[in-house]
Protein backbone atom coordinates (compact mmCIF):
# COMPACT_ATOMS: atom_id res chain seq x y z
CA UNK A 1 0.00 0.00 0.00
CA UNK A 2 1.42 3.14 -0.92
CA UNK A 3 2.19 5.86 1.58
CA UNK A 4 1.38 9.10 -0.88
CA UNK A 5 -1.07 11.03 0.44
CA UNK A 6 -4.66 10.81 -0.80
CA UNK A 7 -7.06 13.74 -1.46
CA UNK A 8 -10.92 13.57 -1.44
CA UNK A 9 -13.05 16.17 -2.62
CA UNK A 10 -15.80 16.45 0.08
CA UNK A 11 -19.14 16.95 -1.75
CA UNK A 12 -20.97 19.64 -1.01
CA UNK A 13 -24.12 21.51 -2.47
CA UNK A 14 -23.20 23.82 -5.67
CA UNK A 15 -24.87 27.06 -3.62
CA UNK A 16 -22.15 27.15 -1.46
CA UNK A 17 -20.05 29.87 -1.00
CA UNK A 18 -16.79 29.23 -3.00
CA UNK A 19 -17.55 25.70 -4.19
CA UNK A 20 -16.02 24.68 -7.17
CA UNK A 21 -18.16 22.05 -9.67
CA UNK A 22 -17.10 17.95 -9.30
CA UNK A 23 -16.10 16.78 -12.61
CA UNK A 24 -18.63 19.03 -14.17
CA UNK A 25 -21.49 17.80 -12.45
CA UNK A 26 -24.07 18.30 -9.99
CA UNK A 27 -21.95 18.65 -7.05
CA UNK A 28 -19.79 20.84 -5.85
CA UNK A 29 -16.68 20.66 -3.21
CA UNK A 30 -15.23 23.30 -1.24
CA UNK A 31 -12.90 20.83 0.85
CA UNK A 32 -10.37 18.09 0.78
CA UNK A 33 -10.20 15.20 2.92
CA UNK A 34 -6.35 14.04 3.66
CA UNK A 35 -6.18 10.71 3.77
CA UNK A 36 -2.55 8.91 4.45
CA UNK A 37 -2.25 5.51 6.13
CA UNK A 38 -1.24 5.51 9.45
CA UNK A 39 -1.86 9.10 10.14
CA UNK A 40 -5.76 10.91 11.37
CA UNK A 41 -7.53 12.25 8.60
CA UNK A 42 -7.66 15.73 7.87
CA UNK A 43 -9.68 18.82 6.39
CA UNK A 44 -8.72 21.61 4.67
CA UNK A 45 -10.19 24.20 2.34
CA UNK A 46 -9.85 23.08 -1.63
CA UNK A 47 -6.91 25.45 -2.82
CA UNK A 48 -5.26 24.59 0.47
CA UNK A 49 -5.17 21.05 0.07
CA UNK A 50 -3.75 21.67 -3.89
CA UNK A 51 -1.05 24.39 -2.99
CA UNK A 52 0.35 21.75 -0.42
CA UNK A 53 0.02 18.36 -1.89
CA UNK A 54 -0.70 18.28 -5.16
CA UNK A 55 -0.63 21.69 -7.80
CA UNK A 56 -2.99 19.93 -10.35
CA UNK A 57 -5.31 18.77 -8.03
CA UNK A 58 -8.33 21.59 -8.25
CA UNK A 59 -8.06 21.53 -12.56
CA UNK A 60 -7.97 17.22 -12.38
CA UNK A 61 -11.25 17.28 -9.63
CA UNK A 62 -13.64 20.01 -11.25
CA UNK A 63 -12.94 19.19 -15.17
CA UNK A 64 -15.61 18.07 -16.68
CA UNK A 65 -16.13 14.55 -17.79
CA UNK A 66 -15.38 13.90 -21.59
CA UNK A 67 -18.33 12.11 -23.14
CA UNK A 68 -18.26 8.78 -23.15
CA UNK A 69 -19.82 6.66 -25.62
CA UNK A 70 -22.13 9.83 -26.78
CA UNK A 71 -22.87 10.19 -23.22
CA UNK A 72 -22.58 13.69 -21.19
CA UNK A 73 -21.64 12.55 -17.63
CA UNK A 74 -22.75 15.87 -16.60
CA UNK A 75 -25.83 13.69 -14.70
CA UNK A 76 -26.03 10.45 -13.37
CA UNK A 77 -26.30 7.74 -15.92
CA UNK A 78 -27.46 4.47 -15.58
CA UNK A 79 -25.85 0.89 -17.21
CA UNK A 80 -28.25 -1.80 -16.77
CA UNK A 81 -27.14 -5.47 -16.57
CA UNK A 82 -28.73 -7.65 -19.49
CA UNK A 83 -26.80 -11.30 -18.46
CA UNK A 84 -27.46 -14.05 -20.95
CA UNK A 85 -25.97 -16.80 -18.54
CA UNK A 86 -27.44 -19.69 -17.14
CA UNK A 87 -25.62 -18.92 -13.47
CA UNK A 88 -25.29 -14.98 -12.71
CA UNK A 89 -25.65 -14.61 -9.10
CA UNK A 90 -29.40 -12.41 -9.86
CA UNK A 91 -30.81 -13.45 -12.62
CA UNK A 92 -29.10 -16.03 -14.40
CA UNK A 93 -30.69 -18.58 -16.56
CA UNK A 94 -34.25 -16.06 -16.87
CA UNK A 95 -33.47 -15.05 -20.73
CA UNK A 96 -33.97 -18.40 -22.35
CA UNK A 97 -32.48 -17.58 -25.90
CA UNK A 98 -31.48 -14.65 -27.71
CA UNK A 99 -34.61 -13.15 -28.28
CA UNK A 100 -35.72 -13.21 -25.19
CA UNK A 101 -32.82 -11.20 -24.28
CA UNK A 102 -33.16 -9.15 -27.00
CA UNK A 103 -36.80 -8.11 -25.92
CA UNK A 104 -35.75 -7.75 -22.06
CA UNK A 105 -33.21 -5.19 -23.28
CA UNK A 106 -35.47 -3.35 -25.50
CA UNK A 107 -37.69 -3.18 -22.86
CA UNK A 108 -34.90 -1.68 -20.28
CA UNK A 109 -33.84 1.11 -22.98
CA UNK A 110 -37.64 1.94 -23.01
CA UNK A 111 -37.26 2.23 -18.91
CA UNK A 112 -34.58 4.71 -18.90
CA UNK A 113 -31.14 2.49 -19.88
CA UNK A 114 -28.67 4.65 -20.48
CA UNK A 115 -26.32 1.93 -21.34
CA UNK A 116 -26.74 -1.54 -21.93
CA UNK A 117 -24.52 -4.04 -20.26
CA UNK A 118 -24.76 -7.41 -22.03
CA UNK A 119 -22.83 -10.12 -20.08
CA UNK A 120 -21.92 -13.74 -21.01
CA UNK A 121 -19.64 -15.40 -18.53
CA UNK A 122 -20.57 -14.54 -14.77
CA UNK A 123 -18.14 -13.12 -12.32
CA UNK A 124 -20.03 -14.47 -9.65
CA UNK A 125 -17.93 -15.53 -6.67
CA UNK A 126 -17.14 -19.05 -6.91
CA UNK A 127 -18.11 -18.72 -10.97
CA UNK A 128 -16.08 -21.38 -13.09
CA UNK A 129 -15.02 -19.39 -16.52
CA UNK A 130 -16.45 -19.91 -20.13
CA UNK A 131 -14.62 -20.58 -23.27
CA UNK A 132 -14.57 -17.52 -25.47
CA UNK A 133 -16.61 -19.71 -27.95
CA UNK A 134 -18.94 -20.47 -25.89
CA UNK A 135 -19.62 -16.75 -24.64
CA UNK A 136 -19.29 -15.69 -27.66
CA UNK A 137 -22.48 -17.53 -29.14
CA UNK A 138 -24.24 -16.11 -25.75
CA UNK A 139 -23.95 -12.26 -26.03
CA UNK A 140 -23.03 -11.64 -29.77
CA UNK A 141 -26.69 -12.68 -31.33
CA UNK A 142 -28.09 -10.53 -28.71
CA UNK A 143 -25.89 -7.27 -29.75
CA UNK A 144 -26.68 -7.90 -33.19
CA UNK A 145 -30.64 -8.15 -32.33
CA UNK A 146 -30.51 -5.14 -29.87
CA UNK A 147 -28.38 -2.71 -33.05
CA UNK A 148 -30.61 -4.52 -35.81
CA UNK A 149 -34.07 -3.23 -34.09
CA UNK A 150 -32.67 0.53 -34.24
CA UNK A 151 -32.32 0.85 -30.45
CA UNK A 152 -29.89 4.12 -29.81
CA UNK A 153 -28.57 2.83 -26.12
CA UNK A 154 -24.54 2.17 -26.36
CA UNK A 155 -23.83 -1.30 -25.53
CA UNK A 156 -21.54 -2.32 -23.55
CA UNK A 157 -19.84 -5.53 -23.64
CA UNK A 158 -18.83 -6.97 -20.05
CA UNK A 159 -16.09 -9.54 -20.58
CA UNK A 160 -12.48 -10.04 -19.80
CA UNK A 161 -11.56 -11.77 -22.82
CA UNK A 162 -10.13 -9.64 -25.86
CA UNK A 163 -12.09 -11.64 -28.33
CA UNK A 164 -14.66 -11.70 -27.33
CA UNK A 165 -14.55 -7.69 -26.97
CA UNK A 166 -13.38 -7.55 -30.29
CA UNK A 167 -16.14 -9.51 -31.52
CA UNK A 168 -18.59 -7.77 -29.38
CA UNK A 169 -17.37 -4.56 -30.71
CA UNK A 170 -17.94 -5.41 -34.20
CA UNK A 171 -21.33 -6.24 -34.09
CA UNK A 172 -22.10 -3.06 -32.41
CA UNK A 173 -20.86 -2.85 -28.40
CA UNK A 174 -18.94 0.13 -27.76
CA UNK A 175 -17.63 -0.03 -23.97
CA UNK A 176 -15.38 -2.30 -23.15
CA UNK A 177 -16.43 -3.33 -19.41
CA UNK A 178 -13.75 -5.24 -17.79
CA UNK A 179 -13.94 -7.08 -14.51
CA UNK A 180 -9.94 -7.42 -14.58
CA UNK A 181 -9.12 -3.79 -15.24
CA UNK A 182 -7.45 -5.49 -18.53
CA UNK A 183 -4.96 -8.02 -16.38
CA UNK A 184 -6.74 -10.98 -17.49
CA UNK A 185 -5.81 -11.53 -21.14
CA UNK A 186 -2.44 -9.76 -22.31
CA UNK A 187 -4.58 -8.48 -25.63
CA UNK A 188 -7.07 -6.46 -23.98
CA UNK A 189 -5.70 -2.85 -24.12
CA UNK A 190 -5.75 -3.37 -27.71
CA UNK A 191 -9.31 -3.85 -28.66
CA UNK A 192 -10.20 -0.43 -29.82
CA UNK A 193 -13.32 0.29 -28.38
CA UNK A 194 -14.50 3.64 -27.70
CA UNK A 195 -14.55 3.45 -23.77
CA UNK A 196 -13.03 1.38 -21.44
CA UNK A 197 -13.87 0.31 -17.53
CA UNK A 198 -11.26 -0.84 -15.48
CA UNK A 199 -12.73 -2.77 -12.54
CA UNK A 200 -10.74 -3.21 -9.30
CA UNK A 201 -10.97 -6.81 -8.13
CA UNK A 202 -8.59 -9.14 -5.76
CA UNK A 203 -8.09 -12.39 -7.01
CA UNK A 204 -10.62 -14.06 -9.41
CA UNK A 205 -14.35 -14.83 -9.54
CA UNK A 206 -12.71 -18.66 -8.45
CA UNK A 207 -11.03 -17.46 -4.82
CA UNK A 208 -11.96 -13.74 -4.64
CA UNK A 209 -13.50 -14.16 -1.65
CA UNK A 210 -11.74 -16.53 -0.04
CA UNK A 211 -10.84 -14.19 3.18
CA UNK A 212 -9.80 -11.13 1.23
CA UNK A 213 -7.31 -8.55 3.15
CA UNK A 214 -6.13 -4.79 2.84
CA UNK A 215 -4.03 -2.76 5.30
CA UNK A 216 -6.85 -0.30 4.02
CA UNK A 217 -9.24 -0.95 1.43
CA UNK A 218 -10.17 2.47 0.61
CA UNK A 219 -6.52 3.57 -0.18
CA UNK A 220 -5.60 -0.14 -1.34
CA UNK A 221 -7.99 0.07 -3.84
CA UNK A 222 -7.29 3.85 -5.24
CA UNK A 223 -3.82 2.32 -5.56
CA UNK A 224 -4.45 -0.35 -7.57
CA UNK A 225 -6.62 1.33 -10.03
CA UNK A 226 -4.38 4.69 -10.29
CA UNK A 227 -1.62 1.78 -11.24
CA UNK A 228 -3.64 -0.15 -13.88
CA UNK A 229 -4.96 3.17 -15.78
CA UNK A 230 -1.02 4.22 -16.25
CA UNK A 231 -0.06 0.26 -17.54
CA UNK A 232 -2.84 0.41 -19.63
CA UNK A 233 -1.24 3.23 -21.55
CA UNK A 234 -4.82 4.24 -22.49
CA UNK A 235 -6.15 8.01 -23.08
CA UNK A 236 -7.65 9.08 -19.45
CA UNK A 237 -10.39 10.54 -21.66
CA UNK A 238 -11.58 7.42 -22.78
CA UNK A 239 -11.59 5.52 -19.01
CA UNK A 240 -14.13 4.80 -16.47
CA UNK A 241 -12.54 3.20 -12.92
CA UNK A 242 -14.90 1.36 -10.64
CA UNK A 243 -13.67 0.03 -7.43
CA UNK A 244 -15.41 -3.11 -7.87
CA UNK A 245 -17.45 -3.47 -4.92
CA UNK A 246 -18.13 -6.95 -3.81
CA UNK A 247 -14.84 -8.11 -5.65
CA UNK A 248 -12.32 -9.63 -3.56
CA UNK A 249 -13.89 -7.53 -0.74
CA UNK A 250 -16.00 -8.11 2.70
CA UNK A 251 -19.18 -6.17 3.59
CA UNK A 252 -16.51 -3.71 6.24
CA UNK A 253 -14.17 -3.19 2.59
CA UNK A 254 -17.44 -2.46 0.51
CA UNK A 255 -18.79 -0.21 2.95
CA UNK A 256 -15.56 1.84 3.33
CA UNK A 257 -15.01 2.34 -0.45
CA UNK A 258 -18.84 3.50 -0.65
CA UNK A 259 -18.59 5.54 2.64
CA UNK A 260 -15.75 7.88 0.51
CA UNK A 261 -16.15 7.10 -3.29
CA UNK A 262 -15.48 10.62 -4.00
CA UNK A 263 -11.38 9.72 -3.11
CA UNK A 264 -11.92 8.09 -6.80
CA UNK A 265 -12.57 11.70 -8.74
CA UNK A 266 -9.22 12.36 -7.66
CA UNK A 267 -8.07 9.72 -10.81
CA UNK A 268 -9.51 12.12 -13.18
CA UNK A 269 -11.67 9.39 -14.70
CA UNK A 270 -15.53 9.01 -14.66
CA UNK A 271 -16.31 7.06 -11.58
CA UNK A 272 -19.10 3.94 -11.95
CA UNK A 273 -20.59 2.25 -8.74
CA UNK A 274 -21.92 -1.19 -9.01
CA UNK A 275 -24.04 -2.27 -5.75
CA UNK A 276 -27.58 -3.90 -7.44
CA UNK A 277 -28.46 -6.60 -5.61
CA UNK A 278 -25.06 -7.62 -3.96
CA UNK A 279 -24.53 -10.05 -1.17
CA UNK A 280 -23.11 -7.81 1.28
CA UNK A 281 -26.55 -6.06 0.96
CA UNK A 282 -28.34 -9.31 1.85
CA UNK A 283 -25.56 -10.14 4.55
CA UNK A 284 -26.79 -6.42 6.34
CA UNK A 285 -30.38 -6.71 5.77
CA UNK A 286 -31.15 -10.85 6.06
CA UNK A 287 -32.13 -10.78 2.46
CA UNK A 288 -31.12 -13.67 1.02
CA UNK A 289 -33.01 -14.05 -2.57
CA UNK A 290 -30.66 -11.18 -5.03
CA UNK A 291 -33.70 -10.17 -6.95
CA UNK A 292 -35.47 -8.93 -3.63
CA UNK A 293 -32.82 -6.33 -2.57
CA UNK A 294 -34.22 -3.54 -4.85
CA UNK A 295 -34.19 -0.92 -1.97
CA UNK A 296 -31.28 -1.96 -0.56
CA UNK A 297 -29.54 -1.44 -3.48
CA UNK A 298 -31.55 2.01 -4.54
CA UNK A 299 -30.11 3.37 -0.75
CA UNK A 300 -26.84 2.35 -1.45
CA UNK A 301 -26.70 3.75 -5.29
CA UNK A 302 -28.39 7.35 -3.93
CA UNK A 303 -25.12 7.61 -1.58
CA UNK A 304 -22.80 6.62 -4.76
CA UNK A 305 -24.80 9.98 -6.48
CA UNK A 306 -24.59 11.84 -3.53
CA UNK A 307 -20.16 11.16 -3.59
CA UNK A 308 -20.68 11.99 -7.52
CA UNK A 309 -20.48 9.09 -9.18
CA UNK A 310 -21.40 9.39 -13.09
CA UNK A 311 -22.20 6.18 -13.92
CA UNK A 312 -24.75 3.61 -11.54
CA UNK A 313 -24.66 -0.34 -13.03
CA UNK A 314 -27.85 -1.35 -11.92
CA UNK A 315 -30.89 -4.42 -12.88
CA UNK A 316 -33.83 -2.56 -11.44
CA UNK A 317 -33.26 1.10 -13.99
CA UNK A 318 -37.44 2.14 -13.59
CA UNK A 319 -37.27 1.68 -10.03
CA UNK A 320 -33.78 3.58 -9.91
CA UNK A 321 -34.53 5.92 -12.75
CA UNK A 322 -37.45 7.39 -9.94
CA UNK A 323 -35.33 7.66 -7.19
CA UNK A 324 -32.95 9.73 -8.94
CA UNK A 325 -35.52 11.71 -10.18
CA UNK A 326 -36.89 12.59 -6.09
CA UNK A 327 -33.39 12.67 -4.63
CA UNK A 328 -32.52 15.65 -7.48
CA UNK A 329 -35.76 17.57 -6.52
CA UNK A 330 -35.31 17.19 -2.33
CA UNK A 331 -31.23 17.74 -2.50
CA UNK A 332 -31.26 20.98 -5.62
CA UNK A 333 -34.14 22.79 -5.82
CA UNK A 334 -31.83 25.64 -7.70
CA UNK A 335 -31.54 23.41 -10.51
CA UNK A 336 -34.79 20.97 -11.21
CA UNK A 337 -34.44 18.29 -13.24
CA UNK A 338 -30.68 18.09 -13.97
CA UNK A 339 -30.46 14.44 -13.48
CA UNK A 340 -33.77 13.59 -15.06
CA UNK A 341 -33.95 10.76 -17.92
Amino acid sequence: MTEQPRLRPIPCPLTRPGARRLAGGWLGFAEIEVLQAGHPAEILPAAAAAHIHDPHLLDRLDSPAPVRCGLSLERPRLMVVVNVTPDSFSDGGRLAGPEAAVDHALQLAEDGADILDIGGESTRPGAIPVSIEEECARVLPVIEGIVAAGCAVPISIDTRNAATARAAIAAGARLFNDVSALTHDPDSASVAAEAYCLMHAQGTPETMQTNPRYENALLDVFAALEARITASGLPRDRLIADPGIGFGKTVAHNLALIRRLSLFHALGVPVLLGVSRKGFIGKLTGEAVADRRAPGSIAAALWGVAQGAQILRVHDVAETRQALTIWQEVEDEHEPQTLRH
